[in-house]
């Protein structure tokens, strides 16, 4: 499909747009404003920042990105593996410092999508991914059990860290805390899924926990005020920042843009299959990053399009962006109207919902499919990806999901096959040609894969005992694509039969290796006469040149 331009987009979604499809869209937007005010305020929580930021952050992120991005079901906010990134680099930056990192982040996703390289995202193999969004989902819960314990234990500087700490003891669970995380993460699992489009079951579970908790007298940590403005006292000031630390914080800012960039086009891919539109990736990246820049000025966090919400949006009729749009419109009428009762919230009820959605962040479709079909090198990748997210600085876990992604990639693409056979007679007799005159010295390799730096060994090691050989013939249909390591690899397969007075041929060479070819010298080295579309062709050309080995034995 050809990449569409934004103003192209409205036109598509809005040419036929009705009252009817305004009402869709007024309901599902109501919907999802429904599941995402109690996941702004725990994952703004979850962040290091504010359930007043997470809110705020929903509802710019809502309205501005929603505004831009590359298909009408993107609904973008703070997200979960955002936070377990977040929470990290708060308490080694600052508030400041992350703002900052969101802000350059932000300038990098619109640089991306401007120059159009959303596509080199879907590069990352689906195991690393996996196994990233499965040790983001552990950060996540672990991050919790202090809010759910109604404890407070030392901080540590990776997840895994903090997890080997509770093992240790030195602290008492509140049990009144206990009950009121049970009391959400009860409701979450077990509240029937037909009633939860009337009613989400994380919202349930904060107005029962915060009902409860106000009935019975306890005395539980809570959320705070949620100030009734989107421009929170707290926010980026570009002249209060300490601008020395930028060099520090590229490794973060990065860190922000992958996974920005990561989780926004996986929202995409998926929503892409539940409605058959598609995403358009270079338009979404160009949304993600005007929004992102904009909001540390209002005190938000980092945002991505979120599956969970998008997926709701979709499933609940929404047509047009509007649905993101009039979501946000509904969290900025609750922050209006329902700051003083948001204030009471309890963070043991705020940790059960994050429990449960850690819980369900993981891909556990893809980890069954894995492990039940034994594809070692994707188990490996996902566990080493998900063991590095929590137990390494999150940055390193990137690297090192990028770097096992590269090998991956390299290890699957350069199965080089090559399989040689000598001509057979009854094969040349279909041709004409007389068994007396048949040379029996003429041989040919099929190549099939990529013949690329990776794969030469491979190609070097198949062609290095061939025995006599008036001519090979290498069949290259099945070779997509040669790199200047490949056309050296030839280049002295060339020289080493030419020096046993053997000639080298091709056949069936896709135009792409063929210009390579060209522009390696080869083609003029060889010649063009040693070129032909088919592997039979050849083998009769062969026929006609003279052969040593043919005129010995006579």
């Amino acid at each position: 499909m050809p990449r569409r331009t934004l103003a192209q987009l409205y036109r598509s979604e809005f040419s036929a747009y009705n009252l009817t499809k305004f009402r869709q869209d007024l309901l599902a937007g109501l919907t999802v404003a429904a599941v995402a005010l109690p996941l702004a305020l725990a994952f703004g929580v979850a962040s290091g920042a504010t359930a007043a930021a997470g809110l705020v952050t929903a509802i710019i992120a809502g309205l501005v990105i929603g505004a831009l991005s590359g298909a009408p079901y993107q609904i973008s906010g703070p997200t979960g593996a955002m936070s377990a990134i977040l929470i990290v680099l708060v308490s080694r930056y600052g508030l400041q410092g992350i703002w900052a990192a969101g802000l350059l982040s932000g300038f990098l996703l619109l640089v991306i999508g401007l120059l159009k390289l959303g596509r080199f995202i879907a590069f990352i193999p689906s195991s690393v991914i996996t196994g990233f969004t499965s040790g983001i989902a552990l950060i996540i819960f672990i991050g919790q059990i202090d809010n759910f314990l109604g404890v407070h234990t030392p901080e540590t500087e990776t997840a895994l860290q903090k997890l080997l700490g509770y093992f240790q003891g030195g602290f008492t669970p509140n049990w009144q805390v206990l009950v009121i995380g049970l009391v959400v993460i009860a409701l979450m699992l077990f509240w029937p899924k037909k009633w939860d489009r009337v009613l989400p079951a994380s919202l349930l579970g904060i107005i029962a926990a915060t009902l409860a908790a106000a009935a019975s007298g306890w005395e539980l940590e809570q959320i705070g005020a949620i100030p009734q403005t989107l421009l929170l006292e707290q926010r980026f000031n570009p002249l209060a920042f300490d601008w020395s630390q930028l060099p520090a914080l590229l490794p973060p800012t990065i860190t922000i843009t992958a996974l920005g960039a990561v989780e926004s086009l996986l929202c995409g891919a998926v929503a892409a299959n539940m409605t058959g539109i598609r995403l358009q990736a270079n338009q979404e990246l160009v949304g993600q990053g005007i929004g992102n820049m904009l909001l540390p000025f209002f005190g938000g966090v980092p945002a991505t399009a979120a599956i969970a919400r998008s997926s709701v949006g979709i499933k609940s009729g929404g047509q047009t962006r509007l649905t993101s749009i009039i979501h946000a419109l509904g969290l900025l009428l609750s922050m209006f109207l329902l700051a003083p009762l948001m204030a009471r919230i309890p963070l043991a009820a705020l940790a059960g919902v994050l429990m449960v959605t850690a819980w369900r962040m993981n891909e556990w479709h893809a980890i069954r499919f894995m492990f039940s079909h034994r594809f070692k090198t994707d188990i490996a990748a996902f566990l080493i990806t998900m063991l590095a997210t929590i137990s390494l600085d999150l940055t390193q876990a990137i690297l090192i999901g990028s770097l096992l992604a590269g090998a991956i990639f390299l290890n699957r693409i350069a199965s080089l096959e090559v399989e040689i056979s000598r001509v057979d007679p009854e094969r040349l007799r279909q041709h004409g040609v007389q068994a007396a005159n048949a040379c029996e010295h003429i041989q040919v390799a099929f190549v099939t894969g990529p013949l690329f730096f990776a794969a030469t060994g491979v190609f070097g090691e198949a062609l290095a005992k061939l025995g006599p050989t008036h001519t090979l013939i290498l069949s290259m249909r099945g070779v997509p694509l040669v790199d200047t390591a490949g056309i050296e690899a030839i280049r002295r397969l060339h020289e080493t039969i030419a020096a046993q007075g053997g000639t080298l041929m091709f056949a069936g060479v896709h135009k792409s290796v063929m210009n390579m070819l060209e522009r390696g010298g080869l083609v003029d080295e060889i010649g063009a006469r040693h070129f032909f579309w088919s592997s039979d062709r050849a083998i009769l050309a062969a026929q006609e040149l003279p052969c040593a080995f043919c005129a010995g034995q006579r």
